[in-house]
């Protein structure tokens, strides 16, 4: 049975010195009344998508919040936020904080359609630095993909394990699987911005293979 007061903070972890700043982010938002938070940490994981699919089975909860290990919530009604939006909006399934409408050859950074917020130290651990895209005008932006810094649904759609075996592309391919289900992925508005991602220079490393994967099994939604 599913949990409807139930939220579940999931992550893949091999830096624990990262993963408890995460969690003491979390342990300081504000819970609404009658609602409960989990946390699991998947371990040895050996790409996202299994990770991920793996967190979904070790909880109940209704609301899961996918995010990484070095991502820190620093909006404290977080939790209200969201499900105000899931509550209100059924269909919508899934949120991100930074998204586009686009996905240009495989790559949604490239889109001229970008939405969201996100403060980051993408020029090395430390050096904070602050994402702004275009402003969300409504209660959320409808988007084709989110980053996968943080992914937050209210339905469980299976990762796709069976295509993505590393650490690319789970995200954008979600988004899409999401979209596939009849469901809409969005970018909320963020009165201020919502998360910090402490990521440092990105690993590369295999991203352009999976982005012929990518775009290989959704052509169709992907702009040339």
């Amino acid at each position: 049975m599913t949990n409807s007061n139930k939220i579940c903070f999931i992550s893949c972890v091999n830096n624990y010195e990262e993963y408890n700043m995460a969690l003491h982010h979390i342990n300081l938002l504000n819970i609404p009344a009658g609602y409960e938070i989990e946390t699991v940490a998947v371990e040895n994981a050996s790409s996202l998508t299994s990770g991920y699919n793996e967190g979904m089975r070790r909880t109940d909860a209704k609301y899961k919040v996918y995010l990484h290990q070095d991502v820190y919530i620093i909006n404290k009604n977080f939790l209200y936020d969201i499900l105000a939006l899931f509550i209100k909006y059924p269909k919508l399934g899934m949120l991100g904080v930074v998204g586009s409408i686009t996905i240009p050859n495989g790559y949604w950074w490239n889109s001229p359609y970008i939405y969201g917020t996100v403060y980051h130290t993408l020029t090395g651990k430390g050096n904070l630095g602050i994402l702004r895209h275009n402003t969300v005008k409504r209660k959320y932006q409808p988007v084709r993909a989110i980053d996968g810094l943080i992914m937050i649904t209210q339905y469980d759609v299976p990762w796709r394990e069976d295509i993505f075996k590393g650490w690319h592309f789970y995200d954008v391919s979600q988004s899409i699987e999401f979209w596939k289900a009849g469901l809409e992925v969005g970018v909320p508005k963020q009165k201020q911005t919502w998360c910090i991602h402490d990521c440092g220079v990105t690993n590369m490393d295999g991203y352009e293979k999976n982005k012929e994967i990518f775009v290989q099994h959704y052509r169709e939604f992907v702009v040339d």
